[in-house]
């Protein structure tokens, strides 16, 4: 129904969006079992109008309304919009936990290469990024109208919380896939044990969320050997569990995920048992600010056979940067260098190779640093500043007390 012109001027009355229209959609008929209809009934079941001034939201309605989407020029200039929008999202609050930049959804896409008729999942996907850079890269190189219609359904993802799980579905749809297949859930709240051969995917991309602890007791649905709250360790175990043999992995995890006694050790233990920990790319502590400051390293693994070998990258920043931020985003050209090392890999001041034997010996710890690089000066605690700075004082007065004698004399 085209709107009327007084209809395109007067305000929207934001409560009936909550009262009528919102309810409305989140009840649509699930019989027919058709993905766009589960797609309504999950966005607008999960969410809530916010809008409280009805001039606003009506400016809102009639921008949008402007916007041909049949039109493949209006579309990719939402698509570019929604995109800087989505990246925005990096300081904006607690929404930033959902962006992650794009040159490493690009950098891991690319280095683990997914080919056509693969299945591919991210199973904390937030917004969506990582699938759009796949859903990209497999567009590019598709040759047939069924490559091209297959991509909607192996490129999965799944989130349980409905606002990105709204965006992340906008942004595939602004990518031409019309009917994302992206799950509303929680990743843990299924046990281990259910999960069957037919749940195996051939690749994950993933940055699943690290730095906060689980909830409803959802570490019980691992075995007790791997339980812990922190929701990077458990994530790594479910990808781990849900990759096929010889299946590929690219993930993002903090410097917390690669040390540690304990259940972390033993979580370690399985990754370097169970797969082929070939690559791990260190990254500048600023690359997620301000998402998140803690270093952070890129984990390239295949399922199906032990590591005998990793290969450590470590990324340096630009020069004459201190650190990344909004302004000074980090690049996909950075890793330009990277990627011509990749496939010819040879020791040098970033990288360096460290065997099997080596890590267990040093109890499965993964947080190596570069030896070619001179150490760092030494970070002290504020108890180790106060007794430096106690030293210092003595130091000072026992050369006042020799100056003293010295003058006497």
């Amino acid at each position: 129904i085209t709107p009327s012109s007084q209809d395109m001027e007067s305000p929207v009355k934001p409560g009936r969006f909550n009262r009528k229209l919102f309810p409305i959609l989140s009840e649509i008929d699930l019989s027919t079992a058709k993905r766009r209809a589960v797609l309504v009934h999950e966005v607008f079941a999960n969410n809530y109008n916010y809008m409280k001034s009805g001039i606003h939201l009506r400016q809102v309605i009639n921008k949008l309304n402007e916007i041909d989407f049949n039109n493949s020029k209006d579309l990719h200039l939402f698509g570019q919009i929604y995109e800087t929008f989505l990246s925005e999202l990096q300081s904006a609050g607690t929404l930033d936990e959902f962006y992650s930049p794009r040159a490493i959804s690009q950098l891991m896409t690319e280095m683990v290469d997914p080919a056509h008729g693969e299945t591919v999942l991210d199973p904390a996907c937030g917004t969506g990024g990582f699938l759009t850079a796949v859903i990209e890269h497999l567009k590019a190189s598709a040759s047939t109208v069924a490559e091209r219609e297959a991509i909607a359904n192996n490129v999965r993802g799944w989130e349980y919380k409905p606002l990105p799980y709204m965006l992340a579905n906008t942004n595939l749809i602004l990518h031409d896939i019309i009917t994302p297949n992206i799950r509303f859930g929680d990743s843990l709240q299924r046990p281990l044990s259910e999960y069957s051969r037919k749940d195996r995917v051939d690749v994950i991309i993933a940055n699943p969320p690290f730095g906060g602890v689980v909830s409803n007791n959802n570490e019980n649905n691992f075995p007790q050997t791997y339980r812990t709250r922190e929701s990077a360790d458990l994530f790594l175990i479910l990808m781990i569990h849900l990759l096929k043999e010889g299946g590929r992995a690219a993930i993002v995890l903090p410097d917390g995920s690669l040390t540690g006694d304990g259940v972390k050790q033993r979580i370690r233990q399985k990754l370097l048992e169970d797969c082929n920990l070939h690559t791990i790319v260190r990254l500048p502590n600023s690359v997620f600010q301000p998402y998140a400051s803690v270093a952070t390293n890129l984990m390239f693994f295949t399922k199906g056979e032990p590591t005998k070998n990793i290969w450590y990258y470590e990324h340096k920043l630009p020069e004459s940067y201190k650190a990344y931020s909004k302004t000074k985003p980090i690049q996909l050209a950075e890793f330009d260098t990277l990627k011509n090392w990749w496939a010819n890999r040879e020791a040098n001041e970033q990288a360096w190779q460290v065997d099997i034997d080596t890590i267990k010996a040093n109890g499965y710890n993964l947080d190596i640093k570069n030896p070619h690089r001179a150490e760092e000066e030494k970070q002290h605690s504020s108890i180790e500043l106060l007794d430096l700075l106690h030293q210092s004082f003595a130091k000072g007065d026992q050369l006042l007390d020799q100056l003293r004698k010295e003058l006497v004399q």
